[in-house]
């Protein structure tokens, strides 16, 4: 892509993004798994053209992370985070997993799964929230260094879907125990999001089985992988 010729990177950033129970975490195992096992990709690898496939994910990717994840989703504060600080804790936390972890790993030819990046802060913050968008704008800018992600899998899934497949998990987040409105303004904000993004988006139907949605996924990754690769994945 035009943006990793610019920023003189060879891996691939790879983002799963969507509201509550759309299945990111275990599509993301499902993918990582399959992209191991491809045989064009242990030909890149062999090659020297990738010399990793990694996961990680947004809050949390970092040591610093985590500790901020701990903050942001913890049920039980002793004083409640205000809108603005939970703002700033995405922001902190987007910035240090960019300076630590994407960029130098990118940097070295690593593929990277992540669960959640900087669409994810207007959609909650901005629209869930009713943040300013031109500041999370800024906030992104800043937190993000101007690394945008090769491609985005938007996992869509109706609210009441997604907040019923959460609860039946068992103990609920923060952001989950949030109201359906605010759900639903999270989903208009992605759909917001990617009808403007510069970026790939591919949306995925969440509805389905786990199986399928992984079928869904793999089928966009198949045409993204041609692209990028039209030597080892002809389409």
């Amino acid at each position: 892509m035009a943006e990793i010729a610019q920023r003189g990177m060879t891996g691939k950033l790879i983002v799963m993004e969507g509201g509550e129970g759309g299945g990111k975490t275990t599509q993301l195992r499902y993918l990582h798994r399959w992209l191991c096992q491809l045989p064009a990709v242990q030909s890149l690898q062999a090659e020297g053209q990738i010399t990793d496939i990694v996961v990680t994910r947004e809050p949390g990717g970092t040591l610093t992370g985590q500790r901020i994840r701990q903050l942001l989703l913890d049920t039980s504060p002793e004083e409640p985070l205000s809108d603005r600080s939970e703002l700033l804790l995405y922001a902190a936390d987007r910035a240090q997993h960019v300076d630590h972890w994407l960029k130098p790993r990118l940097a070295a030819g690593v593929w990277i799964l992540c669960d959640r990046y900087s669409a994810s802060t207007v959609a909650y913050q901005g629209y869930g929230r009713k943040l300013d968008l031109t500041l999370i704008d800024q906030l992104n800018q800043i937190a993000t260094g101007g690394l945008v992600s090769d491609l985005t899998l938007w996992l869509d899934v109706p609210v009441d879907v997604g907040l019923g497949r959460a609860q039946a998990r068992g103990e609920s987040d923060r952001m989950e125990q949030a109201s359906l409105a605010f759900h639903q303004r999270v989903r208009q904000g992605f759909s917001q999001v990617f009808a403007q993004a510069t970026y790939p988006v591919e949306q995925i139907d969440a509805m389905s089985d786990e199986v399928t949605v992984a079928q869904h996924i793999q089928a966009a990754m198949l045409r993204w992988l041609s692209q990028w690769y039209p030597t080892h994945f002809p389409g």
